[in-house]
């Protein structure tokens, strides 16, 4: 596993070791040294995936204190442009980044505690893998509404839930971090 880049204070692209030969391929998702030598101390407590069509956007979620998290995200199937939006106090409030994660890059994303993750897939039968520090919390469940903080997706009219439609704009949200 390798750092590629480091999108905000803490949050890394990074590339996932991937082995291939004539049996398919192998990929590893996880190295705890790697993230040991980031200064990250990330303890894998629940692990999930989703499943979308194209047009499917899911976002932009985070968990609030005391059960907010820490998550490795990455795309084993189709592509994702997946976005993050630093909702931490202090100079990057607000910013926003985009990667475009596949099945066939091995990028992953290390989203710290007070960044919001949200993707749109890019095609149909996309499948993201989630890994996460805490374990879900129904009650510490929040979002901000996919449209409401100045990114350009470049789709008008998305598949979203209602719940992620009615998430607040970041102008109404008061941050935790």
């Amino acid at each position: 596993m390798k750092i590629v880049e480091e999108l905000f204070p803490n949050c890394f692209l990074l590339e996932a070791d991937r082995f291939e030969d004539h049996r398919g391929v192998f990929i590893k998702t996880f190295h705890a040294e790697t993230f040991a030598q980031l200064g990250v101390d990330f303890e894998v407590r629940e692990e999930f995936y989703t499943t979308s069509c194209k047009g499917v956007l899911r976002g932009m979620h985070f968990q609030i204190p005391p059960h907010h998290h820490d998550k490795l995200v990455c795309c084993m199937r189709g592509r994702v442009l997946d976005v993050l939006l630093d909702l931490r106090a202090g100079a990057g409030y607000g910013a926003s980044a985009a990667v475009e994660l596949s099945g066939d890059n091995c990028y992953e994303i290390y989203v710290p505690k007070g960044v919001a993750h949200g993707f749109l897939s890019l095609a149909d039968d996309t499948l993201m893998l989630y890994k996460t520090s805490t374990i879900h919390a129904p009650s510490a469940d929040r979002g901000i509404r996919w449209n409401s903080f100045g990114f350009d997706w470049g789709v008008d009219d998305p598949i979203v839930s209602r719940r992620d439609a009615e998430h607040p704009s970041l102008t109404d949200f008061v941050s935790p971090f």
